[in-house]
């Protein structure tokens, strides 16, 4: 794992260097930077960031909305004294929060959960394989938006249109659960990940697309659903464990506020409200 430090304050950087040493596993490389500035103008590629907030010159927001541009898939975590930063971090996708003083003991779970992702991310890229009316079709998890069964048959919604393959939507649903798929209705089995919005029995998709919610299957669903994005632990600031209650009422607020706007997915609505 390549990993990286950026922190305008050396002994803040020494600190966190000593402790990534005594990490029971080697890195492929451990780099440190003082400034935003310097990091981007490196060009180098990493797997984590950690990441000062509060820095001279260029902060740590404006430094990761600047990475974001080229990296969409480097991991931030915020390492700040200061909780009012937590709601700024929705905004550039970070991976995790760490107060200081840092313990050694959150900084390597986010090393773990860090290197969690990797291997999920290696399997989503993995494509799989579908005899449609096509022929073999491979498509990415992440392409999929739903299975229906209609007319005998099933069909496959993707981003590049709808496909039809012969089957049993029982036997699409055990397959693809592993990838983050269930079944809303006795007819759909749906991308948990694509989901926008809920509202009564009505699913709405990153697609626009609206499939139904059975009143049988609701509550499970949910549940379902609400349990997966908790696993996925994909962070917009906010740490999966020992964040304070000051900090989760300031992440609230700011996400609540996106909410209203509809700027902010309904998934993560669900995986942030499970979390209080």
């Amino acid at each position: 794992m390549r990993i990286a430090i950026c922190d305008d304050e050396k002994s803040a950087r020494d600190l966190l260097l000593q402790m990534l040493w005594e990490y029971p596993e080697a890195f492929s490389c451990l780099d440190t930077y003082e400034s935003g500035e310097e990091f981007l103008e490196s060009g180098k590629n990493y797997d984590l960031l950690f990441l000062d907030i509060d820095m001279k010159g260029m902060d740590g927001i404006e430094t990761a909305r600047k990475i974001r541009l080229r990296d969409k898939k480097l991991k931030i975590v915020y390492v700040t004294a200061y909780r009012e930063y937590a709601g700024k971090a929705f905004s550039v996708h970070a991976f995790g929060y760490l107060l200081k003083p840092v313990k050694k003991e959150r900084l390597f779970a986010q090393i773990e959960d860090a290197k969690s992702y990797r291997e999920e991310e290696k399997q989503e890229e993995e494509p799989l394989e579908f005899m449609t009316t096509e022929g073999r079709t491979l498509l990415l998890p992440g392409d999929i938006y739903y299975f229906e069964f209609w007319n005998r048959k099933i069909r496959l919604c993707t981003k590049e249109g709808i496909l039809e393959m012969k089957g049993k939507i029982g036997d699409v649903r055990d397959r693809m659960e592993k990838y983050g798929f269930a079944a809303p209705h006795k007819s759909f089995v749906v991308n948990l990940e694509r989901i926008k919005n809920i509202k009564g029995y009505e699913i709405f998709l990153m697609n626009g697309a609206c499939i139904p919610l059975s009143q049988k299957q609701a509550v499970g669903f949910k549940e379902t659903l609400s349990k997966y994005l908790a696993d996925r632990k994909e962070v917009y600031g906010i740490p999966d464990k020992g964040i304070s209650a000051p900090v989760c009422f300031t992440c609230f607020c700011f996400l609540q506020e996106l909410c209203l706007a509809g700027l902010f997915p309904f998934i993560w609505k669900i995986w942030f409200f499970q979390k209080l």
